[in-house]
């Protein structure tokens, strides 16, 4: 009985130094810039998901600043980690963190966001996963296409504004893709108006949709393009302000989780849908690239883009949400 513990206790010690080397080999990270957003908790959700199907620990730390993000890879490093996957709060962050990154000889796949430089030039030689920008675009300009149809608006009636943020590289590809693709479809080019907002948020997108209305008060339908939710909820909220109904307006924005709370409104709005992307995708690919560049040698792609997006209305978006873990 007694070989029979002393037995016992060599094979629970091996299994436990096994584990414990096992731990120190699969150590990756997964470093987000919005932890408390439902888009970050469900890349989170994913990437352990992940880990457990590929059989690797995901590190996960909140990285709202700069400084937060260069000792996150301190700690990584002094972890034993091999990489991580990072949403950074700053582009141009991209520089320090490849720096601090291979200092200790760290992985790095961005996603969402691609690194730049100080001076704003992108490093395309860091791996990225991040939605097709003019992709997402393309798409929103075709199911408002789509929907201007299905309500059968006269096209002579009908215009085309464009809430633009051109001097960010993402929200230009999207408003020029859903451009592009209205243009395509047969939209006269002369009928869409472009209007820069000053910010990237409902006030801003709301005063330069104003301005816009008050310089073609000919028109009796709008199609609203914008490069988010947000741009399109200010738009919206500036046509029902200058008295348009909400069957006069098709405004389809880009993003999902911030169109939750105008879905559920119990009367329809201008506001039709959005087109919501795949954090789950973004999530699990992300680190399992990371995993099989670690561990076989497979050096990811430098873009992946993911095109996987889904309509949301006020018809199915409960539904779609909760297919995604964001609900």
């Amino acid at each position: 009985m007694h070989k029979f513990t002393k037995a016992v206790a060599v094979i629970g010690l091996s299994l436990i130094m096994s584990h414990s080397a096992m731990a120190e080999t699969m150590k990756l990270g997964f470093l987000v810039k919005q932890p408390e957003e439902p888009w970050f908790q469900t890349e989170w959700a994913f990437a352990d998901k992940a880990g457990k199907d590929l059989g690797f620990d995901v590190i996960k730390i909140a990285v709202p600043d700069g400084e937060k993000t260069l000792n996150a890879i301190d700690s990584l490093a002094a972890s034993g980690a091999k990489g991580f996957v990072i949403c950074t709060p700053d582009p141009k962050l991209g520089s320090a963190i490849m720096a601090k990154a291979n200092s200790y000889g760290l992985k790095v796949i961005t996603v969402d966001d691609q690194f730049v430089t100080a001076k704003g030039k992108p490093m395309e030689n860091v791996p990225l996963v991040m939605m097709a920008a003019s992709k997402i675009g393309e798409r929103q300009g075709n199911e408002l296409w789509k929907e201007m149809n299905n309500r059968k608006w006269n096209v002579a009636e009908t215009a085309v504004m464009a809430i633009t943020s051109n001097e960010l590289d993402t929200a230009r590809r999207r408003t020029n893709g859903s451009m592009d693709a209205l243009k395509a479809a047969g939209f006269p080019e002369k009928q869409i108006y472009q209007v820069p907002s000053k910010s990237n948020d409902i006030p801003g997108s709301f005063d330069a949709a104003n301005s816009m209305l008050v310089q073609h008060p000919e028109v009796k339908n709008w199609l609203i393009v914008g490069f988010n939710d947000n741009t399109i909820l200010g738009g919206v909220r500036a046509t029902e302000g200058q008295g348009f109904k909400p069957e006069n307006v098709i405004g389809i924005g880009i993003n999902g989780v911030d169109a939750v709370n105008e879905l559920s409104k119990s009367k329809a709005t201008g506001f039709y849908g959005s087109l919501l992307p795949s954090p789950d995708i973004h999530g699990y690919k992300s680190i399992e690239m990371l995993y099989n560049w670690e561990t076989k040698g497979v050096e990811p792609e430098k873009f992946t883009e993911v095109t996987d997006v889904v309509l949301i209305t006020r018809d199915n978006f409960k539904a779609e949400l909760e297919k995604k873990g964001l609900n």
